[in-house]
């Protein structure tokens, strides 16, 4: 009873600090409530709340928790040095259990952070309101507004999902970094800076606190990015990705702003109730998409992305890809959806076309990319592409009137940000492990793998399996939600639109057919046959348990969402019910096994039979094999060269050249072959040196012009710069001439 008591107690504790610490009223400074000043409660208030409204409270004040984890783990790592000397010092250095925690305190807070925020998302994401609050941050006639809705609470569920996976696998992996010449702590501080800037993004409810929160997410990540500073391609890396970051932020501010212009405040409660012209919507749409699709790195303001994400360490890679451009997808779809509110179709044609060429570009890039975080992060070029056309889709059908359908292509496109957050995650932190075993980042120099890190090539073979969208894994069901979104544009009356998106439709199926080729050739050349270099000879299984439970994690969630569709379209049918009004009542019309997101006349996919299926086949393959009399054993065929080794195998170059020769127009590529003739002949070439360098056309016909007319108008713009002090004197003076004719 006294356990009991005190448990009761501590909840009754919890919920009036949670009560206490949430303002819900919106009302203007100064009102009252029943007497009491604003943001004040009478004493009986707390107790006399009903319960869903204590309920909404709890989830904000989950979610709160989770920033308060997140900021204590960068307090840690602030004092990490200092933990380590006083467990020493105070003899818990002899103590296991107490230097364990003095050593992993950073990441342990870190992945309770991840935990509360997984638990406050999927309880948003799960209730039928939203939790609001204030901050006593911000400036004095604007504090920060916190909102907590279905919406915000999917992609927090997201971000904890892939931070607690983190958390598992970065002890083992930052071991190097602590006595190396690079500081954890400030990797530890930066961590947790970059974590509590993707949260606040989205408990953001009003444009100041957005933006705040977004610089913090923008500028913590550029130091992650700097973090090996020493090199010159990793400088070069973290001032491009901030530097196109901050242009993203300022076309994010305008276009606030436009919406500010008519609207009276900056809390998005204000936006909401704002009604724009088809112009200036469309301007605040062009605007916002522009600075989301930058930062979530579609086609043609994708540059920062392969530079940015390879250098990173690879669990913030992880978060980078996994996480962060989901944020950017979750600023577009609370812009478009939520804050203008009136989506209209002409934006999901432009939506629909730069995901499109994202998701074939991307994939394409990808494919003749050797470094494998770089093909890991043109692979999230595509893959966000994807979830841009489900987007379009949404917006072609709610802007035609077809609010079903528009609903079927948010569910698809919400579905894959999921999957794509666990299975690239997946993927960056196994390819970290690979790194870190093998200290090769080139595919060229790896092979082999598979039998001597045999545990982390079955992960990264589920991520594998999973972005090639190979069923039962979850990739194949959100992109199989999107090709049925798109069969149903005969449903539209203009034949321009039923002509574009079947159009859509073949290049996202040849994406997908590209990137299964791109991942075969991944594992083929990483993990199969013989090790290429002595790193890859020498590797071994990562030691760290972590490093194996934080993508094991990742790994059992591609097989669950992939297995279980239709209980996760029933959980993410909340969005469209707050931000639409309408959901999918047909996705789960024969039950929980058959998914049928265009009704039950359509087409349907029973994921669990199709994994009874695989499993049975697997077996029966397995008996026939391990029972079979006719098996002989023999060394492989060697076309009588002798015994094989590396050079007669496969390269990643070798394996791409096809898709090179057809599709050479989309690359710059440099190609040279140089021979030495042999020494005892002058008729054989002795030696070949081959040279294959493959560019991004996008440099030269977009980024290289950008900078020549930046230096060439800052060099015009420098010859007002005389050095006399008396042509300053006369800018001043004439400046405040023009000042105060205006004011006048």
């Amino acid at each position: 009873m006294v356990g009991k008591s005190h448990i009761y107690n501590l909840w009754i504790i919890i919920e009036g600090a949670a009560l206490c610490c949430s303002a819900l009223d919106e009302r203007e400074a100064g009102a009252s409530r029943n007497g009491f000043p604003s943001g004040a409660w009478e004493p009986a208030e707390l107790a006399s709340a009903p319960l869903t409204h204590k309920g909404l409270l709890m989830i904000l004040f989950l979610a709160y928790l989770s920033l308060v984890m997140a900021l204590l783990s960068g307090m840690a790592a602030l004092l990490n040095g200092r933990l380590a000397v006083w467990a020493q010092q105070s003899g818990a250095g002899r103590d296991q259990p107490a230097r364990w925690l003095a050593d992993n305190a950073v990441y342990l807070l870190l992945g309770l952070s991840g935990l509360l925020a997984l638990l406050a998302g999927a309880t948003a994401l799960l209730s039928e309101g939203a939790s609001t609050g204030q901050l006593p941050l911000g400036l004095p006639w604007l504090h920060w507004h916190m909102r907590l809705d279905a919406l915000s609470g999917f992609f927090l569920a997201v971000i904890g999902i892939a931070v607690l996976a983190v958390s598992l696998y970065a002890p083992g992996y930052v071991r190097d970094f602590r006595h190396g010449k690079y500081s954890s702590s400030v990797l530890g501080l930066a961590t947790a800076l970059f974590v509590t800037g993707m949260e606040l993004v989205l408990l953001a409810d009003d444009a100041f606190s957005f933006v705040i929160a977004w610089e913090l997410m923008s500028v913590s990540s550029y130091f992650l990015v700097a973090f090996q500073h020493e090199q010159a391609a990793n400088r070069r890396a973290a001032f491009l990705y901030l530097l196109m970051a901050e242009v993203g932020a300022i076309a994010i501010i305008l276009a606030f702003g436009v919406i500010a212009a008519f609207a009276h405040g900056f809390g998005f409660e204000a936006f909401r109730l704002t009604h724009l012209s088809t112009g200036w919507g469309s301007l605040a749409f062009a605007l916002a998409l522009f600075g989301f699709g930058m930062k979530a790195g579609l086609v043609p303001v994708h540059a920062w992305l392969p530079e940015a994400h390879p250098v990173a360490p690879s669990h913030i890679s992880g978060l980078m890809s996994g996480v962060m451009l989901k944020v950017a997808v979750y600023g577009l779809i609370r812009f478009s959806y939520d804050l203008l509110g009136d989506v209209r179709w002409e934006w999901g044609v432009a939506v629909l076309l730069l995901g499109t060429a994202s998701a074939v570009l991307g994939v394409l890039y990808a494919m003749l990319q050797n470094n494998l975080k770089r093909l890991l992060a043109y692979s999230s070029i595509e893959n966000v592409g994807i979830i841009f056309v489900g987007l379009g889709l949404s917006m072609i059908f709610l802007g035609t009137g077809q609010s079903e359908l528009g609903v079927l292509g948010l569910v698809a496109a919400l579905y894959h940000a999921l999957n794509h957050s666990l299975f690239k995650n997946l993927l960056f932190l196994t390819a970290g492990s690979v790194l870190h075993q093998t200290h090769e980042h080139d595919l060229e120099q790896m092979g082999g793998l598979i039998k001597r890190m045999p545990r982390t090539a079955i992960l990264f073979l589920v991520g594998s399996l999973s972005i090639s969208a190979l069923p039962p894994l979850n990739g194949f069901v959100s992109e199989w939600l999107i090709f049925q979104a798109a069969l149903q544009a005969p449903a539209l009356d203009s034949g321009v639109l039923r002509g574009v998106i079947p159009v859509a439709a073949a290049a996202l199926a040849f994406a997908g057919a590209v990137a299964a080729t791109c991942f075969v050739k991944v594992f083929g050349v990483a993990f199969l046959g013989l090790p290429r270099s002595r790193h890859a000879q020498y590797a071994r299984e990562v030691a760290r348990p972590g490093m194996l439970w934080g993508p094991g994690l990742l790994a059992a969630l591609c097989f669950l969402t992939g297995v279980f569709p239709t209980a996760i379209v029933g959980v993410l049918e909340n969005i469209p019910l707050i931000l639409l009004g309408k959901g999918l009542p047909s996705a789960s019309a024969h039950g929980w096994l058959w998914l049928t997101p265009g009704g039950s006349d359509n087409a349907s996919y029973a994921a669990p039979l199709v994994m009874l299926a695989v499993m049975v086949a697997g077996w029966l393959g397995y008996r026939l094999m391990r029972h079979s009399d006719d098996v002989r054993r023999a060394a492989p065929w060697d076309c009588g060269f002798g015994g094989l080794n590396a050079r007669m195998q496969y390269t990643a170059t070798a394996f791409a050249q096809p898709l090179r020769r057809i599709f050479q127009p989309v690359w710059a590529i440099r190609e040279s072959i140089e021979s030495e003739p042999a020494r005892d002949s002058g008729l054989q070439p002795g030696v070949l040196h081959y040279r294959l360098e493959v560019t991004d056309r996008s440099w030269r016909s977009l980024y290289l012009p950008i900078s020549r007319g930046v230096d060439e108008m800052s060099r015009r713009v420098s010859r007002i710069q005389t050095g006399q002090i008396r042509t300053y004197i006369a800018y001043s003076f004439f400046t405040l001439l023009i000042l105060l004719w205006v004011v006048s």
